[in-house]
C-alpha cells in the first residue's frame, strides 16, 4: 500500500466534499429565498412588490434554523468522548488485573500514543460485545477515548490489536471525531428546515390548512433536498476518512497485516453471520454506530452508507483482493503483553 499516496487523495477528497456542503448550505438559503419569493408572486399580495428585508429575514431565518440546529445537536456531546462511550455501555480498562487481555490493551495504547507524539486517550472496553469493533471518540486529546469491544481483545492478535488501535488513533489526530460530530450537528439543522416546512403544512384539528401551508410546502420541499444533500456529503465526507484512517494506520505500524488481519476477521463475521441468517451483532448505542471501526453491513447503502465496504478497504491495503479469514485464533499466538 502506497499510504502517503492513499492519506493525500483522502484528504483531497475530504476537502472537497466539505466544500460542497458548505455549498449545499448555500443553496438552501437561496431556495428557500426563490421558493418564498414565487409563493409571495403567485399572492394577491405579490403585486404590490416584496416587502421591506423581505430576502434578508429569509437568510436570517433560515440560517438560524441551520445553525441553531448545528449548536443544539453539538451541545448534547458536551460530556465529551467518555461520557459517550459510557453511554455506549464502555468502561475504563482494567490493566493492574487478571485479565491480561486488558493489560496488553493499554500497553498498545502506551506505545501508539508516544510513536504518534499524542497525550494518549483513556482506554476502554465494551465487556458485553464480542465482535470485532473499536471507536474513537471525544473532542480534542484532553478527552479522547479509544474503546475496544471484548470480541476484540479475544480474537486479535497483538499485531491486529495494534492495527486496529492504530486506525482509530488516526480518527483522533486528524480530527475526525469533531469533524463527525460537527458535521451531524449541520445535517441536524438542515432538517430543521424540512421540520419547520412540515409544521407549517400541518392542518388543525378541523383538517384545514391556514395561510402559511402554501409556503410551508414551499420550505418543506427545499428542506427535504438540503437534508438529502447533506446526509449524502456527510456520509462520503466519513467514508474518506476511513479511507484515510487505513492509510495512517499501516503508516503507524508499517504492516497490512496488522489492520488487514483485523478487518479480514471482521469480514469473516460478517460472511458467518450472513450465512446462517444471522442478524448483524452490533448493537452498540446509535450515537456511536458511524464511528465505528466496522459498520453494520445492512447500512452498506452506495449513498447513505458512512463506511466503505469491508473488501474494499481490505483490497486499497493490500492491493489486491482476500480472502475472509475465520475470527478465533489461538490463544497462544496472541502475544497477550
Amino acid at each position: 500500500m502506497r499510504f502517503f499516496e492513499a492519506q493525500a487523495q483522502a484528504r483531497a477528497q475530504t476537502r472537497r466534499l466539505l466544500l460542497l456542503f458548505g455549498l449545499t448550505v448555500v443553496a438552501l438559503v437561496l431556495a428557500v429565498n426563490g421558493a418564498l419569493a414565487l409563493v409571495w408572486r403567485l399572492s394577491p399580495l405579490g403585486f404590490h412588490g416584496y416587502p421591506a428585508y423581505f430576502f434578508s429575514v429569509n437568510t436570517a431565518m433560515t440560517l438560524l434554523f441551520v445553525l441553531g440546529g448545528w449548536w443544539v445537536e453539538t451541545s448534547a456531546l458536551d460530556g465529551g468522548g467518555e461520557a459517550l462511550a459510557r453511554r455506549a455501555g464502555a468502561r475504563e480498562a482494567r490493566p493492574i488485573s487478571r485479565e491480561t487481555t486488558e493489560q496488553r490493551l493499554c500497553n498498545i495504547v502506551q506505545e501508539l500514543a508516544i510513536a504518534a507524539s499524542m497525550k494518549p486517550p483513556l482506554a476502554m472496553l465494551l465487556p458485553r460485545d464480542h465482535s470485532i469493533n473499536a471507536f474513537a471518540a471525544g473532542w480534542d486529546e484532553d478527552d479522547a477515548v479509544v474503546a475496544v469491544t471484548q470480541g476484540a481483545l479475544d480474537n486479535l492478535t497483538r499485531d491486529e490489536l495494534m492495527g486496529l488501535l492504530a486506525h482509530e488513533f488516526s480518527h483522533l489526530r486528524e480530527g475526525d471525531t469533531r469533524l463527525n460530530m460537527r458535521l451531524a450537528g449541520m445535517v441536524f439543522g438542515l432538517e430543521m428546515i424540512f421540520n419547520m416546512g412540515s409544521s407549517m403544512c400541518e392542518p388543525n384539528e378541523k383538517g384545514e390548512r391556514s395561510f402559511l401551508a402554501l409556503p410551508g410546502f414551499a420550505i418543506k420541499a427545499t428542506g427535504f433536498l438540503g437534508w438529502l444533500a447533506g446526509r449524502v456529503l456527510r456520509a462520503a465526507v466519513s467514508r474518506q476518512r476511513e479511507f484515510l484512517a487505513d492509510a495512517r494506520a499501516v503508516q503507524f505500524t508499517r504492516s497490512r497485516d496488522g489492520l488487514g488481519g483485523v478487518l479480514r476477521k471482521a469480514a469473516g463475521e460478517e460472511a458467518l453471520a450472513q450465512a446462517h441468517g444471522l442478524k448483524s451483532a452490533l448493537s452498540l448505542h446509535s450515537a456511536v454506530q458511524h464511528m465505528l471501526l466496522v459498520s453494520d453491513p445492512a447500512a452498506h447503502d452506495r449513498w447513505f452508507a458512512s463506511h466503505p465496504p469491508l473488501a474494499e478497504r481490505i483490497r486499497r491495503i493490500y492491493g489486491r483482493p482476500m480472502s475472509a479469514l475465520p475470527a478465533r485464533t489461538d490463544a497462544s499466538a496472541a502475544g497477550l503483553v
